[in-house]
């Protein structure tokens, strides 16, 4: 018996290439593929798969959001986030929302298995320098720089703050989020009290550096 995986990404050419890697192994086959949080729901509850492959940035989804959902809707299925985003930006929220391991897409093929082998049975896998993190901070000691003050924004604070440094204006962010401009504007002010930013433009310079920074690492 394979397993059975669904890949949840919003762009065909990735999910066509994960599938040509997945269906050529003995013990994996690709059952299922979703582009945004409706049709992963659907998918898991009429395919039952074995483990869900899940970016963070679905288009107009989240999925760090689809991770809660599959949580609450779906007990314990696996969930392994394969993102081109930087691990030390978004692996310690996908663990917390419920996901069982973090690899770039990058990675090469032989370490993607791995992972994917690692979360069907049943161990969190992050990179090592993730798991060295993760561990200072069980221990106690707060990581320096610019990212330690951007983790302590919330899931919703830092997809806003992600926009942000897009260039989206506060009633396109609103739009993309489903939520009022007035919504948006409290956490744009709460995002620069927590950066202690005294500015808009600080705000946007600071964003744009953290969104340019994930694009060219």
């Amino acid at each position: 018996m394979k397993n059975k995986i669904l890949i949840v990404d919003d762009h065909p050419i990735v999910r066509h290439g994960l599938k040509q890697l997945i269906d050529q192994e003995e013990d994996l086959i690709v059952c299922a593929e979703a582009d945004n949080t409706a049709s992963a729901l659907r998918m898991i509850a009429s395919e039952s798969p074995d483990i869900a492959i899940v970016d963070i940035h679905l288009g107009e989804s989240n999925g760090i959001e689809l991770i809660k959902l599959i949580r609450s809707q779906f007990g314990e299925l696996p969930i392994l986030v394969i993102s081109l985003h930087e691990e030390s930006h978004f692996a310690e929220r996908a663990l917390k929302a419920g996901a069982m391991g973090y690899i770039m897409k990058q990675e090469l093929t032989d370490n993607i298995m791995t992972a994917i082998r690692k979360v069907l049975d049943g161990q969190i896998y992050v990179s090592e320098a993730m798991a060295s993190k993760i561990l200072q901070k069980i221990s106690g000691q707060k990581p320096v720089g610019m990212q330690a003050s951007v983790d302590d924004l919330s899931d919703r604070e830092i997809e806003v703050f992600r926009l942000i440094g897009q260039g989206y204006t506060t009633r396109r962010i609103a739009d993309q989020l489903h939520l009022s401009v007035k919504t948006i504007e409290t956490y744009r002010m709460r995002i620069k009290d927590k950066l202690h930013l005294d500015s808009t433009n600080e705000l946007l310079m600071k964003a744009f550096e953290w969104v340019n920074n994930q694009t060219t690492v």
